[in-house]
């Protein structure tokens, strides 16, 4: 390799490894922070008598689009949750194009007897998808306070109960609950999932909110003060995360937040990779549309250091796949270099210490299994896989980046919900399933590459990086050979019938 390239290279690397590192000690600083014992109330809630006498109209908004399996369920569930039915009202936002409209109908007239008001509203035109159903449906919310609930979930009775006493503090937009599972045992796909999701809302959530840190409403299991809404400039289309944009509006406005760990509202997670990995991209791109529109914002506002460089390491999270990606396509350049300047062999030791915040994913992962009071020794194995895991999205982060940079649209695509509780139901005969995606081809491809830097490697004796670019190409293999598994499997079943 020429001289040309040495310096470059060092740098790249160098500044790789950094940003890394940044990212896993903000890691190891929120698990840290989640278990530490909860200080006193941040939030002023309103006394009991209060809540007992004060019982403000209430709006509980279920956006949903085309959902033939699960709009019963959340119709029924969100029609018995407890309160005064005169201070309530329950808006269908649907904007579906099959028969989920006639579910949507049959259900709202089987409900009748229940007193309670839910009003159907159809649109014929999906104009701003998710945040344009939840916009149009402001328009004629009568609550005060607004409750949503995507398709997926399933709210307990007493989910107002619990969380409108939060709103005595009147500076308080918004109150997030934490989900929870119907179907983590399904597979080992929902139970990576299960881990995951434990650890952004028993971690990462919990460490923000009681740090004073600023977080987001996760769009659904969560309920909006209406003025809030109205004052950060309602419902935006802008982004592919409608919720974490409004969310950072409403704290550029002055607005708080309260995170409630303690009411669960439990969900149906994908069982289709197609959708997991669909569902992925579109969080990735909103976030990262986020970042790019708030960052400038953020350091303007006046706020302190620490919640400016918290929310931006929030923001940019997901640039850890792209990071990821840069640093294999660096490691044959640095076996290369050091194989013709063994000089450079100190150099790269010493970089080895930013290896020390290697398992800060996994230490995160397991702090939430040990906050949540699991047998989190028990979930060991299935954490370490999914650090692994966490990796095989890195191309589809990628892509995502790759559309914002070159300013491509890409629509709001829903993910496909089943109604899967139990590993014997059946979903691959569903209509809707994900469309093959030729970025599984990419993965397999960059798999290779990862597989032979990791052979490169082994022949010059760098365990480090062998071990590394290993765990990139598993990672990567697993998430298209999951891919192409299912797509034939839902092939297989559509021709026997």
């Amino acid at each position: 390799m020429s001289d040309l390239f040495l310096i470059p290279v060092a740098i790249l690397y160098l500044l790789d490894l950094t940003l890394l590192f940044i990212f896993g000690v903000n890691y190891l600083y929120l698990t840290l922070e989640s278990l530490k014992k909860e200080p006193h109330s941040r939030q002023k809630r309103m006394n009991t008598d209060q809540a007992e006498t004060h019982k403000p109209f209430v709006t509980i908004q279920l956006p949903i689009y085309n959902e033939l399996y699960v709009a019963k369920r959340l119709i029924t569930a969100a029609a018995q949750i407890e309160y005064p039915p005169d201070r309530l009202e329950i808006q269908v936002l649907d904007d579906s194009t099959d028969e989920t409209r006639i579910i949507v109908e049959e259900t709202i007239e089987g409900l009748r007897h229940l007193d309670v008001k839910i009003h159907h509203l159809h649109r014929t035109q999906r104009i701003g998808y998710k945040a344009g159903a939840l916009a149009y449906g402001l328009e004629t919310a009568k609550g005060e306070f607004l409750a949503i609930f995507d398709a997926d979930f399933v709210p307990p009775r007493d989910f107002l109960i619990r969380t409108l006493p939060t709103f005595g503090d009147p500076s308080i937009a918004f109150a997030q609950t934490r989900w929870g599972h119907l179907n983590p045992n399904y597979s080992l796909l929902t139970a990576l999932q299960s881990l995951a999701i434990d650890a952004h809302f028993a971690v990462d959530q919990y460490a923000r909110y009681h740090r004073g840190r600023w977080f987001n409403f996760n769009g659904t299991a969560g309920i909006w003060r209406k003025q809030a809404i109205l004052d950060a400039g309602g419902w935006q289309a802008a982004t592919l995360t409608e919720d974490l944009d409004l969310s950072y509006r409403a704290f550029l406005r002055g607005w708080n937040a309260c995170y409630l760990q303690d009411v669960v509202v439990p969900a149906e997670l994908p069982v289709s990779f197609g959708a997991y990995r669909r569902q992925q991209h579109r969080w990735a791109r909103g976030r990262m549309e986020c970042a790019q529109k708030f960052i400038p914002e953020i350091w303007r506002a006046p706020i302190s250091m620490g919640q400016k460089v918290e929310a931006v390491l929030h923001l940019t999270g997901y640039y850890v796949h792209v990071l990821l990606i840069l640093l294999s396509f660096l490691y044959p350049a640095i076996l290369s270099l050091t194989q013709h300047y063994t000089q450079l062999l100190g150099f790269f030791k010493i970089t080895a210490v930013f290896n020390l915040t290697a398992f800060a994913p996994t230490i995160f992962f397991l702090a939430a299994q040990h906050h949540l009071g699991q047998r989190w020794v028990w979930k060991t194995p299935k954490v370490l896989f999914m650090t692994v895991f966490f990796s095989g999205m890195m191309l589809n982060t990628l892509r995502a980046a790759l559309q914002i940079l070159f300013r491509r649209r890409s629509e709001f695509e829903r993910t496909p919900k089943f109604g899967i509780l139990q590993r014997r139901q059946e979903w691959r005969k569903s209509p809707y399933q994900t469309r093959f995606d030729w970025l599984i081809i990419c993965e397999l491809a960059f798999a290779t590459f990862n597989l032979a830097t990791v052979i490169y490697a082994l022949r010059l004796g760098n365990w480090a990086i062998a071990i590394y670019a290993g765990l990139f190409a598993l990672s990567l293999f697993y998430s298209a050979c999951l891919s192409i598994y299912q797509m034939f499997s839902v092939s297989l079943v559509k021709r026997s019938e």
